[in-house]
């Protein structure tokens, strides 16, 4: 993709986050692409391509009266919305469709018409890991987590830092779901989930969505928001079984996906202004620092707790307050490209003066899938 050629210019959430008992999974993703179309200036009649994960884009098209040129359902867990932007910037550049309307809606804590998790006997999963009691994010995630801890000497104290740092985030934002500070203790002292994991190690569980609209550069600005362009993007797939990681310490698919989008941008690290790294659980911002390489693999944990992506540091991340304080409705990916695009616009809760650069980076299921978007404000 040729850097700048896409911009983003609708980006909303749904009106409501956190707890929506009265909204379904269809009915959440119309509030947040109406909201999205709204804060573009548009309606669905101007809307000629659609992606969405969760559910199917025939069953958004058809909800919202849209009739598109295009359409994407690719759904590889919660990072599946930066293979959406990626997609879709591809499409636009080719001529497929002109404006891209990509939603999320969840009712992960409610399950007003939310669909079951359970996996089939005879994938690949159900049939080498679910035997063994691995059925659930934290009996998986666990696996690699171990590993990478023995190797690099990370202690339960460490992984309890990352979601006191985000806490910390999450006190200047009036939308995020927890906002009282906490402490190492108070993490340490949480009770216990599946070990190391202990229950504010772990991500909120929530309903909302969030939308976004993309459309080729040469238009973008004559819409009202100011355009965010985007720079690079990656994506890559390792494998559904994280028991068959290629390595415990390291995401290959994180490797893959950080690598192509900054090489597509042409930026180095030092030009990232602010960085979005899903945070399902504790440990993934520090395989995410290493794996994209902000940081050499084992110095993530000494890199946080020297404060350097805590307020006023020099890598702010996650300043929504992530999946551990913020908002986690299942998929999460959605909420760290909003995230990505207000600090962009200049209109997050925790604004970082004279951002000019951020990464948006995504896990899907267990390491399983990633994706990375660069943003930038500069034409």
């Amino acid at each position: 993709m040729k850097p700048k050629s896409i911009a983003v210019i609708g980006a909303a959430e749904t009106t409501r986050l956190g707890k929506i008992p009265d909204v379904s999974v269809i009915g959440l993703h119309a509030d947040a692409a109406l909201n999205a179309m709204k804060d573009a200036g548009l309606k669905p009649s101007d809307i000629d391509g659609v992606a969405t994960a969760g559910i199917s884009p025939v069953e958004l098209a058809y909800y919202l009266g849209i009739t598109p040129s295009y359409a994407d359902g690719t759904s590889v867990g919660g990072c599946s919305f930066m293979l959406h932007v990626r997609h879709a910037a591809a499409a636009i550049n080719e001529g497929l469709c002109r404006t891209v309307l990509i939603t999320h809606g969840e009712s992960g804590r409610s399950r007003i018409g939310a669909g079951g998790f359970g996996r089939s006997p005879s994938s690949l999963m159900g049939q080498f890991e679910m035997p063994f009691g691995v059925t659930s994010p934290p009996t998986m995630f666990t696996i690699p987590v171990l590993r990478y801890m023995k190797t690099y000497g990370v202690t339960e104290a460490d992984l309890a830092n990352v979601a006191v740092i985000q806490r910390e985030w999450a006190a200047q934002n009036p939308r995020a779901s927890f906002k009282d500070p906490i402490t190492v203790d108070d993490v340490l002292n949480s009770p216990m989930i599946a070990w190391p994991f202990r229950m504010l190690m772990c991500c909120l569980v929530t309903d909302g969505g969030g939308a976004l609209i993309l459309t080729s550069a040469e238009r973008a600005k004559d819409f009202p928001q100011k355009p965010v362009y985007i720079l690079g993007t990656g994506e890559s797939v390792e494998t559904p079984m994280v028991s068959q990681m290629e390595d415990f310490t390291s995401s290959k698919a994180f490797r893959v996906s950080g690598k192509k989008a900054f090489d597509e941008s042409g930026i180095t690290h030092a030009d990232v202004d602010h960085l979005m790294i899903y945070d399902a659980f504790a440990h993934l911002p520090l395989y995410g620092l290493e794996d994209l390489g902000f940081v050499k693999p084992g110095e993530a944990k000494d890199f946080m707790n020297e404060r350097n992506t805590a307020i006023g540091g020099k890598l702010p991340l996650n300043t929504n307050g992530g999946g551990l304080s913020y908002m986690h409705s299942g998929m999460y990916g959605m909420y760290a490209l909003q995230e990505s695009v207000r600090q962009m616009r200049g209109t997050a809760a925790a604004q970082i003066e004279g951002a000019k650069i951020s990464v948006s980076h995504g896990v899907g299921g267990m390491f399983a899938a990633s994706g990375t978007v660069i943003f930038t404000n500069q034409g």
